[in-house]
C-alpha cells in the first residue's frame, strides 16, 4: 500500500507540473481572445523559411514622387530591379535611439540598464540590484542579431530601416527628446534626428515624432517642441504628414504619457479657443494621446487632442492595451470624430530591467500572441496600426531580429524554431492584409 500511494504521488506531481506548464504557456492569452482563421501569417511560414530582404535603390528612394500622397495614410509601391516593394504608411512603428557602445561612444547605454527596484521596499528587498555588464550581459531578455549596438552607428541605422522597410511598416515614430535631455538610464539624442531622417528617406520611409515625458514638460514647453520640430525637419522628405479625412495634411505627433498633464492644460495648447492654441496656426498638427484608464478617453478629448494610441504590448496591463476594450474605444473615438490607434505588440517581457514584474509577462507563442494582437485591431477597423515596438528590447517588446545567445551567466530568448525575421515578415503579411480589408471597408 506505501508503495502504491507513493506512486500515486509521484503520478499526481508530475500531473501538477504538466497542468502548471500548460497554464504557463497560455497565459499570454485573455480568455476573450482566439486565432484567427484569418491569419495570414504563421499559416502561410514554415520554420525555418527564410525572408527576401529586397531593398529599396537611392535612386528609387529619390523619386518620391512616384507614390500616392508620400506620407500620407496610404500605401506607396516601389520599383527595384523589377521587384515590387510597398510600404504602408497607415502601420507605425515605435523606435528608440537610446543605445550605445564603447566603440562609438565610450561607453555602454542603456544595454546596462540597472535593475529597476519595487516601489515597496519588503518586496524590493526579495530581487536582486545592481546593473547589467554587457556585452555578454545585457538589459534584455533576448540577444540583437547586431549585438549591443549603438544608435550612432550610421551602418546600424542603416540596417535598421531596411528591416523596418522589410516589415512594410512606412512610418518610424523616434522616441524623442528636446535638444539637451534624455530619459533617466540615456544620453541627449536629438542630434541623432537629421541622421534618421536621411537613412529613412533613403528607405522610402516617414518619421513621426514620440514626445516623452521628460522632466518639466508642461503644455508651453510642448508648444515649444512642435514649433522647433516643424521649423528644423518639417521640410525633410522623410518628414511625416497625415492626410485627414476632411483632407488636410499635418504632421503627427503622438504624445507618451499625456495623462501626467491636466486636459485644461492641453485644452490651452490644443482647441481653437485656447490661450497659446496651435490651431489655425503653422504649427498645427494631429496630436494622439495615449488612453491608459478608461477615464482618459473623456480627458483626451476635453483636452482638444485628435485621437488616442494604446502603446502597451501587454494585453491586460492597461484599459487601454486591453483588446477587448479596443471596440468601446473606437467606438468612443468614432463619436467624437477622433482617431483611434490601437498598438501591438510580439509579446511583453521587462523582468531583465523589473525582476518583480514577471506577471505583466505575455509569451511570444512562436509569433501566435502577435497574429491575435494584430487581428484584435484590425476587427475595430482603425485607419492607423502601430506596432510596439521596432527595437524596446528592456521590455522585450521589439521585432527587430534577435538570435540564439548562451553565456556563463544568461540564456537568452530568441525566435526559434523560426528565423530572426520572423516578426518582420509577419509584420508585412499582417499590413498587407490591413490594406486589403481597409479597401473593402471603403466600398
Amino acid at each position: 500500500m506505501a508503495r502504491l500511494r507513493r506512486k500515486a504521488c509521484v503520478a499526481l506531481f508530475l500531473f501538477m507540473i504538466f497542468v502548471f506548464g500548460t497554464m504557463m504557456g497560455l497565459r499570454t492569452l485573455k480568455p476573450t481572445d482566439g486565432f484567427s482563421n484569418l491569419a495570414p501569417g504563421l499559416d502561410m511560414m514554415p520554420a525555418g523559411e527564410k525572408v527576401d530582404r529586397r531593398s529599396v535603390s537611392n535612386d528609387v528612394a529619390a523619386s518620391l514622387g512616384q507614390a500616392r500622397v508620400p506620407g500620407s495614410n496610404t500605401k506607396a509601391v516601389f520599383s527595384n530591379s523589377g521587384s515590387d516593394k510597398t510600404l504602408f504608411y497607415d502601420v507605425h512603428i515605435f523606435y528608440y535611439v537610446w543605445y550605445g557602445n564603447p566603440q562609438i561612444d565610450g561607453r555602454y547605454i542603456h544595454w546596462d540598464h540597472g535593475l529597476v527596484p519595487h516601489w515597496d521596499p519588503k518586496i524590493a528587498a526579495s530581487y536582486p540590484k545592481g546593473r547589467h555588464t554587457p556585452p555578454e550581459d545585457i538589459g534584455s531578455s533576448f540577444y540583437p542579431e547586431l549585438g549591443p549596438y549603438s544608435s550612432r552607428d550610421p551602418e546600424v541605422l542603416e540596417l535598421h530601416m531596411e528591416q523596418i522597410g522589410t516589415a512594410a511598416a512606412g512610418v518610424v515614430v523616434l522616441s524623442w527628446y528636446p535638444p539637451g535631455l534624455a530619459d533617466d538610464n540615456g544620453e541627449p539624442t536629438e542630434d541623432l534626428v537629421p541622421a534618421i531622417l536621411d537613412a529613412a528617406y533613403r528607405h522610402s520611409l516617414k518619421v513621426a515624432f514620440h514626445i516623452q515625458p521628460y522632466k518639466g514638460r508642461t503644455d508651453h514647453t510642448v508648444h515649444d517642441n512642435i514649433k522647433y520640430i516643424i521649423d528644423r525637419y518639417g521640410d525633410h522628405g522623410a518628414f511625416y504628414r497625415f492626410t485627414s479625412s476632411t483632407g488636410k495634411v499635418l504632421p503627427m505627433f503622438y504624445i507618451y504619457d499625456s495623462y501626467l498633464t491636466p486636459p485644461e492644460a492641453w485644452a490651452d495648447l490644443l482647441t481653437p479657443t485656447g490661450s497659446h492654441s496651435l490651431r489655425g496656426t503653422p504649427y498645427d498638427a494631429i496630436f494622439i494621446a495615449l488612453i491608459v484608464e478608461e477615464r482618459h478617453k473623456h480627458d483626451i478629448l476635453a483636452g482638444g487632442f485628435d485621437g488616442m494610441y494604446t502603446y502597451f504590448a501587454s494585453n491586460g496591463f492597461s484599459f487601454g492595451s486591453s483588446h477587448q476594450n479596443w471596440k468601446a474605444i473606437k467606438d468612443f473615438c468614432d463619436g467624437n470624430n477622433l482617431l483611434f490607434v490601437p498598438s501591438v505588440g510580439p509579446g511583453y517581457i521587462d523582468t531583465s530591467i523589473r525582476p518583480w514584474n514577471n506577471h505583466n509577462t505575455r509569451n511570444r507563442v512562436n509569433g501566435r500572441y502577435y497574429e491575435t494582437a494584430l487581428q484584435a485591431a484590425l476587427n475595430v477597423r482603425p485607419e492607423i496600426v502601430t506596432i510596439t515596438s521596432f527595437n524596446e528590447w528592456h521590455e522585450g517588446t521589439q521585432i527587430e531580429r534577435a538570435v540564439p545567445r548562451k553565456t556563463v551567466t544568461r540564456l537568452y530568448l530568441d525566435y526559434q524554431p523560426h528565423q530572426p525575421d520572423l516578426y518582420l515578415e509577419l509584420t508585412r503579411r499582417w499590413a498587407q492584409q490591413f490594406n486589403k480589408e481597409k479597401e473593402q471597408w471603403l466600398m
